[in-house]
């Protein structure tokens, strides 16, 4: 019978986030939010008491925006970062003019690591926004 314990080191994922949801209670609201933020069309999929608005690409992450029972927005909790592309001073006026509040407005992180600011989205979520300029 051969070892049964692995003396592997188990590998490193080179991403550490493969998808994220953010909780949202009116669906409809969030979507035109995002919508506005980035420029797009998101696309909404119900599944039983469950629905998802997909942000669009074909990168190695992707998220949604979901609503359903335990999808409780708050701003508390992990934090996660969105893209802001080069420039986060672009994006930052769109989310006041949804509804949505800035926390924390363009702050530069260290030097060569860009800038970042923080917001609460039309549903209560604080996120962040991340831009190399």
């Amino acid at each position: 019978m051969g070892n049964l314990t692995s003396k592997r080191k188990p590998k490193t994922p080179k991403h550490f986030v493969n998808w994220f949801e953010i909780p949202v209670v009116d669906l409809e609201r969030a979507v035109a939010f995002y919508n506005h933020l980035y420029g797009m069309e998101m696309q909404v999929v119900e599944q039983g008491d469950y629905a998802m608005a997909l942000f669009p690409g074909d990168s190695k992450v992707g998220g949604a925006l979901v609503k359903g029972q335990g999808c409780i927005p708050t701003e508390s909790g992990s934090l996660l970062y969105l893209n802001a592309s080069e420039d986060i001073s672009t994006m930052l006026p769109r989310v006041t003019e949804m509804g949505g509040r800035i926390i924390l407005p363009k702050t530069e992180i260290i030097h060569d690591a860009g800038h970042f600011a923080l917001f609460v989205d039309s549903e209560g979520n604080k996120l962040a926004l991340h831009s190399t300029k």
